[in-house]
């Protein structure tokens, strides 16, 4: 065989094991000091706040509807509770419902105007999507219930995410203020 024949073999070959490996799906899972895979990035800084927010909303409103609990719609000055919350739970590197300045969910929601009731507040640190944050919510009986409260009518969902993929998610549900709410005489 001459080298001519030869080289085009080694060449036909080397470009076919090269087109197999490249077609292989097989990953390799980094881990974490805790045996568990690093979590992938999510980067909420390229999706539109929007469109995260009405994801979460329709599937919050899909579990709503599967027991009977009324329809949420989206409230801005609840995000905005929200939104203050999740940035100063960052800032106090700790999960947890009270404000750096002992502000509790109640307080946020007076202090942006909001002129409902307070029903209730759900939080998370996490690296996780908004979806994978609900399905834990659900997961866990407390925040399961602030979900699918029936009083309930609004909320308001936002997060903070820091530079390191981190991020800190709050969700709150809002209804009728007593004064709101009709009184009839029988």
């Amino acid at each position: 065989m001459g080298s001519g024949k030869m080289f085009k073999r080694l060449v036909s070959v080397a470009v076919l094991v090269l087109g197999l490996a490249a077609c292989t799906t097989e990953t390799t899972n980094q881990l974490a000091v805790d045996g568990k895979p690093i979590p992938k990035f999510y980067n909420l800084a390229a999706q539109n706040e929007a469109t995260v927010q009405y994801r979460m909303l329709d599937s919050v409103n899909a579990l709503r509807n599967s027991v009977g609990a009324p329809t949420l719609t989206l409230n801005s000055q609840l995000n905005a509770a929200a939104a203050t919350h999740s940035r100063d739970m960052s800032i106090q590197n700790r999960p947890w419902h009270f404000g750096s300045d002992g502000s509790s969910p109640l307080d946020r929601v007076e202090r942006v105007g909001y002129p409902g009731i307070l029903i209730g507040e759900t939080i998370s640190e996490t690296y996780e999507n908004e979806l994978d944050t609900l399905a834990a919510w659900m997961s866990e009986k407390d925040t399961r219930f602030v979900i699918l409260d029936t009083q309930a009518l609004e909320m308001g969902f936002s997060w903070f995410q820091e530079p390191n993929g981190k991020i800190w998610w709050t969700l709150v549900t809002g209804g009728q203020s007593l004064s709101s709410v009709a009184v009839t005489d029988e």
